[in-house]
């Protein structure tokens, strides 16, 4: 017989004697869990666990090897087999490995103690062989749900919805008790697993250790809480139900199956954390799901269906719900949670989607702000979709207190980082056209020194590139103005202007596209694929009532950690790279510049709860709301070469 892996993890003494105990002398501690299935190979053997498998190869004795161990793992505990296979031997290396296997795939499970027989739960109970199969230690968690009370709280128990979940808990094997709480909403249930001492039927007087879970019913759709106090549990009933309340069907039966997949969701949901399990969201396996967040499920009735949802509630109450979320650092983390934000029934904005909008040469997407639409143009399309997003809660948050421009008002990035870049750029580019506008040459652009720029060889690729698909195969006739300003610390700032003559595709004259960035290739390229955006868009999508155009600041999230060997500056990604190594030098020749330091965000106490909702979900996801309204305004000191 062949094994793949190596041998035994024991040691042994020169005289071949075994110095430690290996996986084969501790075999009788364990057992194979229950409900795991074995399909024996011509080579080998596949076993297949709650929710992981493995299959064992090597040669034809690999089969025999298994029945001996599964006899042993069914019998005695390995004794008999630990004395045939002595220390050193083939055998005993083949056997090791194969328990070793075992463990890493979590299909074997400790015997209670003094038991040598059949696995804990392994007695008829259905209860207790689904303890076997999933929990770490089988028998205290069954003792935990012994000594479990629990509560069925509704303004009408004798609802199927309240009927189901005790059902439920009593399959289980946990003692339910109904009782009527008229403070509860109609068509929602709340079950509590008491703390120390006795429960109360009413969920005010519950303990502060009692776990909770809220079941809730609307016409045609229903969810399940994430487990916590009841609080949170309340808290986050009352954010989902009016969250799906514009999700409601109109019409129709209800699905008599819809309050069963409910009542038997909540009832596994709070009997896994009173038994110490696994909550049932992270056993889908459902890479959506944001770790860390929790996941509220979320059933439909047509079809019928229930989906975990990963959940930023705007009521915070709990200790591990309040503690601060890590900071999005990556493009990667970014586009994650941007479903998140952007879910059709739990979430808080509309979802940012290309449609029937053009790729090429910019990529379009397009979502709705307050029943108007939104356009979001980039290089790529997973760039513009997180522009889209940003600009999307910057209106809500300010219902519209900035412009397009963006005159003050919230900043929303996916991190500090990438919010602060935004606002800085934003406080340059208005301190710019309030320096044009009042013909301010003491400003600090208004002093700025112009910097002549040409389409020549020599010229960074992306410059070249969007100038090029700008003037010749979107016919403007546009040319650029660059300036350049430097601080008292030797930074650099250059902006970009593109403007174009009242003719070609854009039928209007003026400003295409501005940005303000470390050199003057890179604000050119941006300035120019804003302009692209800005005529792509007239064209594509007249009706949008917002424009989105890219900004530099994203680099910092969209750098690659290698770039592969062909990747010169002409790519993208290469280009982000080169960007976000200039990244901390821009922002702090801006915050000089400008004389703005963005500070953190928060809604007034007047604001509205959808504001408020919206502010919690993007904290909860790592994303950062800064204020990018101006402190004193001051004017930098400008260095000789700048004069």
């Amino acid at each position: 017989m062949t094994v793949d892996q190596a041998g035994p993890d024991t040691a042994t003494s020169p005289e071949g004697e075994r110095a430690t105990p290996d996986a084969l002398d501790s075999l009788g501690r364990w057992t194979l869990r229950p409900g795991v299935s074995v399909t024996v190979l011509p080579h080998g053997v596949h076993l297949r666990g709650w929710i992981t498998s493995v299959t064992l190869e090597g040669g034809a004795g690999l089969p025999v090897l298994w029945g001996r161990l599964a006899e042993a793992l069914a019998g005695d505990g390995g004794a008999e087999l630990a004395r045939a296979a002595v220390a050193g031997s083939p055998l005993r290396a083949a056997l090791v490995t194969v328990i070793g296997q075992l463990h890493d795939h979590d299909l074997l499970v400790e015997r209670p103690a003094g038991e040598k027989g059949d696995a804990a739960g392994e007695n008829g109970d259905a209860a207790g062989q689904w303890l076997g199969a999933v929990a770490d230690r089988p028998a205290e968690a069954a003792a935990a749900l012994i000594r479990s009370r629990v509560r069925v709280l509704a303004a009408r128990p004798d609802r199927p919805l309240a009927r189901a979940a005790a059902r439920a808990l009593d399959r289980a094997g946990v003692r339910a008790a109904t009782a009527e709480a008229a403070d509860l909403p109609d068509g929602q249930v709340l079950l509590v697993a008491a703390g120390p001492g006795e429960p109360s039927p009413f969920a005010a007087e519950q303990d502060a250790e009692d776990r909770a879970v809220v079941v809730g019913l609307r016409p045609g759709v229903g969810f399940v809480t994430p487990v916590g106090s009841v609080g949170q549990a309340q808290a986050d009933a009352d954010g989902l139900a009016d969250r799906l309340r514009r999700r409601e069907a109109l019409g129709g039966a209800e699905h008599p199956g819809l309050p069963a997949l409910l009542a038997s969701s909540a009832a596994q949901r709070l009997v896994c954390a009173v038994a110490g399990l696994r909550d049932p969201s992270a056993e889908a396996g459902d890479a959506r799901l944001i770790p860390g967040l929790p996941a509220a499920l979320v059933a439909e009735r047509e079809p019928l269906r229930g989906e975990y949802r990963t959940w930023a509630g705007p009521v915070l109450v709990d200790a591990d719900r309040v503690r601060p979320r890590a900071d999005v650092r990556t493009l990667a983390e970014a586009l994650a949670r941007i479903p998140v934000l952007t879910d059709r029934l739990a979430g808080v904005l509309d979802e940012p989607d290309p449609g029937a909008l053009p790729q090429l040469p910019a990529a379009l997407v397009r979502s709705s702000v307050g029943g108007e639409i939104l356009v979001s143009g980039s290089a790529r399309a997973d760039l513009a979709r997180l522009e889209a997003v940003c600009r999307a809660a910057e209106l809500l948050l300010g219902k519209g207190e900035s412009g397009l421009e963006g005159k003050g008002g919230p900043v929303v990035g996916a991190g500090a980082v990438h919010a602060r870049g935004r606002a800085l750029r934003r406080a340059g580019a208005a301190l710019q056209q309030q320096d044009t506008r009042s013909g301010d040459t003491a400003g600090p652009f208004g002093g700025a020194a112009p910097v002549p720029w040409h389409p020549e060889p020599g010229r960074h690729p992306q410059a070249l590139h969007w100038w090029s698909v700008l003037v010749r195969r979107l016919g403007a006739d546009a040319d650029v103005a660059v300036s350049r300003l430097d601080t008292v610390g030797g930074g650099a700032v250059f902006h970009a202007e593109v403007q174009v003559q009242a003719q070609g595709r854009t039928a209007t004259g003026g400003v295409l596209g501005t940005a303000v960035e470390a050199s003057a290739d890179e604000a050119v390229a941006l300035a120019a694929l804003s302009a692209v955006v800005r005529v792509q868009a007239a064209a594509d999508a007249p009706h949008a009532r917002h424009l989105v155009t890219p900004s530099g600041a994203v680099a910092s999230l969209a750098r690659p950690e290698a770039t592969a060997p062909w990747e010169d500056a002409g790519w993208t990604t290469a280009w982000l790279a080169e960007s976000a190594a200039r990244e901390p030098e821009l922002q702090e020749a801006l915050a000089a510049l400008t004389g703005w330091s963005p500070q953190p965000w928060e809604p007034p106490a007047d604001a509205h709860a959808d504001v408020r909702a919206l502010w919690s979900a993007l904290r909860q996801c790592g994303f950062s709301v800064l204020s990018a309204r101006p402190g004193h305004r001051t004017h930098p000191t400008l260095t000789e070469g700048s004069r």
